[in-house]
């Protein structure tokens, strides 16, 4: 009896090395197979996380090369797959970037601070909103860039509108298969994102997910875990940002892509070593095996 289930534990944390599917002890093999639902954050999860950009809009007199080398000088710091695609695209065309003060960050907002002496916000149309800068213009660019799967970046200067960049991110190879597979076990899927609605709604219809939950801040992905166990859901949370770590924490099985932060991999519960999605449906697979073994062992 004694060796009935730490036999079992033993040999199928030892196939899980061999797959790629790195995990802390035993318990979260015992959890995940009573797993009801997989929640899956979109960008560097679903995505490749190396978006472009597409797409530069301008108001007023600010030319392209204006909007793009001001939102590069904000972002230069940050290590957001958004920020990455705007500096690379500033450092691309050589443009020679402006001296910035007083930096903040907002997370999941997007940042302030003053170029040249003027107050300068970059961000989702959340965080303009809640400065106080609407436009007609700002929700029809927000509308035809979201129809298309990008991401919409508004800059504004002093108060007012100055130009929108759009960026693409392209699905990775294996997202369908991965979310028809984990269907096909009987797990319901939920995309959590801090994308505009309707990015995250064509997001998730091209990859086969029926439930979105958009516009979340990263503080509040982890309420949102947290509201799924109090349903009497048990959660699986997979992701790969700082912005996703606290969620991870929050889940009964965290999975984390190898290829993630450092704080979203010591936060996990599982991690996978390639960034291949089909070892989310082999992990769980493996745990239900598992368990059937160690009744089997029990019963014998």
């Amino acid at each position: 009896m004694g060796l009935a289930t730490p036999t079992a534990v033993m040999v199928g944390s030892g196939r899980g090395s061999e797959l790629g599917i790195l995990m802390r002890g035993g318990e979260p093999l015992e959890r995940a197979y009573r797993l009801t639902t997989v929640v899956f954050d979109k960008t560097g999860t679903l995505t490749q996380g190396a978006p472009q950009v597409t797409d530069v809009r301008t108001w007023e007199h600010w030319s392209a090369a204006q909007v793009l080398a001001h939102a590069a000088a904000l972002e230069e710091k940050s290590e957001h797959p958004l920020a990455e695609a705007i500096t690379h695209a500033a450092t691309d065309q050589g443009l020679e970037l402006p001296q910035v003060d007083n930096f903040q960050a907002m997370p999941g907002l997007g940042v302030e601070a003053a170029i040249e002496g003027q107050d300068v916000l970059l961000g989702n149309l959340a965080f303009l909103i809640q400065k106080g800068i609407t436009s007609e213009a700002l929700t029809t660019y927000q509308d035809q860039f979201s129809q298309e799967g990008k991401t919409a970046i508004f800059l504004a200067v002093a108060g007012k509108p100055v130009g929108v960049i759009a960026a693409a991110d392209t699905l990775k190879p294996r997202g369908a298969q991965t979310v028809a597979a984990l269907k096909e076990m009987g797990l319901k899927i939920l995309l959590l994102s801090g994308d505009h609605q309707k990015t995250a709604a064509a997001v998730a219809q091209s990859i086969g997910i029926e439930e979105v939950v958009a516009e979340v801040l990263p503080a509040d992905k982890a309420q949102k875990v947290a509201d799924l166990q109090a349903e009497g859901e048990v959660v699986a949370m997979v992701g790969d940002g700082i912005n996703d770590a606290p969620a991870l924490a929050q889940a009964d099985v965290g999975i984390a892509l190898g290829t993630g932060a450092d704080v979203a991999l010591e936060a996990a519960d599982l991690t996978l070593i390639r960034d291949d999605l089909d070892l989310i449906p082999a992990a769980i697979k493996l745990s239900r095996r598992m368990m059937r073994i160690i009744r089997q062992n029990l019963f014998w």
